[in-house]
């Protein structure tokens, strides 16, 4: 008898329920009822109907059938589902629910969650950028300095962190300043550099590039100095 449930338990199926419908439904205005409504929608349609009645479904729950129907109509009205019709010689042949505004809704916010976060991580780093200079500099940005350093992210359209790169290599070669720091920009821009890694390959093989021998030199580790300004 036990494997006769097991049997008829799995030959019933299972519904296939998006997480994200159930994790998001509250935010594209849906409440329980309205949800668990669709769910059934869903599992009449997986069986073969795509078009259960407000009774077919009403019997399933807790509701009345009018109550159903209220919900099914305000779900149209909030454009979550939507009744497709097939005519045939000016008749409708049959009637089915889609789904399709649903999955619509739930990728658009899914898209907006996703720039949110990526414009939250962007304020983020234009905090930090500010941070950082004021600690390399010692002291607090002048108002045009700050504004040197929104235009190099805004209409430079220079990462974040390939400006703290360029603070960085000023700081190494003992010029911190913005003028320096934008040469290096510049530089870097003009040559393609968009990653840490090539600022680091494209420094390193001008600091090369710019060694000269000093017989007058009394140490031979002394770091070499290229002035970006002078490019």
């Amino acid at each position: 008898m036990d494997k006769d449930l097991m049997v008829s338990w799995i030959e019933a199926g299972m519904i296939q329920v998006p997480y994200l419908l159930m994790s998001k439904y509250r935010e594209i205005g849906l409440d329980e009822k309205e949800l668990v409504v669709l769910l059934h929608i869903i599992s009449f349609m997986e069986k073969g109907n795509e078009f259960p009645t407000p009774e077919q479904i009403a019997e399933r729950m807790t509701i009345t059938g009018s109550e159903c129907t209220s919900i099914l109509r305000r779900l149209v009205q909030m454009e979550i589902i939507k009744i497709e019709k097939d005519f045939s010689d000016d008749e409708v042949r049959f009637e089915r629910y889609s789904l399709s505004l649903l999955w619509i809704k739930l990728a658009d916010l899914l898209i907006t969650e996703k720039k949110q976060l990526a414009l939250e991580t962007v304020f983020q780093e234009e905090k930090d950028i500010y941070s950082t200079f004021e600690q390399e500099f010692g002291r607090p940005l002048s108002p045009l300095e700050c504004e040197s350093l929104a235009m190099w992210i805004d209409q430079d359209g220079q990462d974040p962190i390939i400006i703290k790169a360029a603070l960085r290599e000023a700081v190494m070669s003992g010029t911190v300043n913005f003028r320096y720091i934008d040469r290096i920009l510049f530089e870097w821009k003009k040559n393609g550099i968009t990653t840490i890694e090539q600022a680091k390959v494209h420094s390193l093989k001008y600091r090369q590039k710019s060694r000269q021998p000093n017989k007058q030199s009394k140490s031979s580790n002394t770091v070499p100095f290229y002035n970006w300004l002078e490019q």
